[in-house]
């Protein structure tokens, strides 16, 4: 235990949580994007659930995320997949705000809440990855660490949602965002990426719009699907 004493270690340590905690927000968005359909009882559950096999997934993807971002096309799915995530999380707003809410169930908030952030982190845990400089220790318990700080950011924005439903809606165009910003990264785009920096802020910007306009196309296809319903 003598690397404990080390002021290597703790200064790797602090590097690992600070990483952590700016790169935590937009995690924390999705994890209460998708328990926030879940009833009450069972959303904390799903937040540490959610939140600690996130953690376990991102240990294991720091072995293997140098050379999977040198996989061509990888991240433009995953970017195409986020996109989609956060259209069909936004697509439920509209079924909070009248009559009963959906109610999902608590293995598929999870399954959404990994998807998700196996593909955000890809880039993420590099960082991570620098600092633990080979230590499997330091970066366990780094990560582990940040666990506490995902969970409390996830239960507050999912009382922001629950008291302003707009946070909704932003919160599914910053998975959008993310999702451009992606699939500009992909590295069959570096070349040009590189060569027009507006690449990046005019992928996250068109990502946002499509996540917007898809989850509304959803909400308003299902208000009309129910329409006749109700009517009946």
């Amino acid at each position: 235990m003598e690397f404990l004493q080390t002021s290597e270690f703790w200064i790797g340590l602090l590097k690992i949580i600070w990483i952590n905690i700016i790169l935590s927000g937009d995690n924390a968005v999705v994890i209460a994007l998708a328990a926030r359909s879940l009833p009450t009882e069972q959303q904390g559950k799903a937040i540490m659930f959610g939140s600690g096999a996130a953690v376990v997934l991102r240990v294991a993807l720091t072995v293997v995320a140098a050379k999977l971002l040198e996989v061509s096309y990888l991240q433009i799915v995953g970017g195409l997949l986020l996109l989609w995530i956060g259209a069909q999380l936004l697509s439920e707003e509209d079924e909070e705000e009248g009559g009963e809410p959906t109610q999902s169930t608590m293995g598929a908030a999870i399954r959404t809440i990994l998807i998700a952030d196996l593909v955000m982190s890809l880039d993420n845990v590099i960082g991570v990855a620098a600092a633990a400089k080979g230590s499997m220790t330091l970066l366990i318990l780094g990560l582990a660490i940040s666990i506490p700080l995902v969970v409390f950011g996830s239960s507050m924005m999912i009382k922001l949602m629950t008291r302003f439903p707009i946070v909704v809606t932003f919160g599914a165009c910053l998975i959008g965002w993310v999702g451009g910003e992606t699939i500009a990264s992909d590295v069959a785009l570096r070349e040009f990426s590189a060569a027009n920096p507006w690449l990046h802020y005019t992928a996250a910007t068109a990502g946002a719009l499509a996540v917007l306009a898809i989850g509304k196309y959803f909400q308003t296809k299902h208000s009309a699907s129910e329409a006749p319903e109700a009517n009946a």
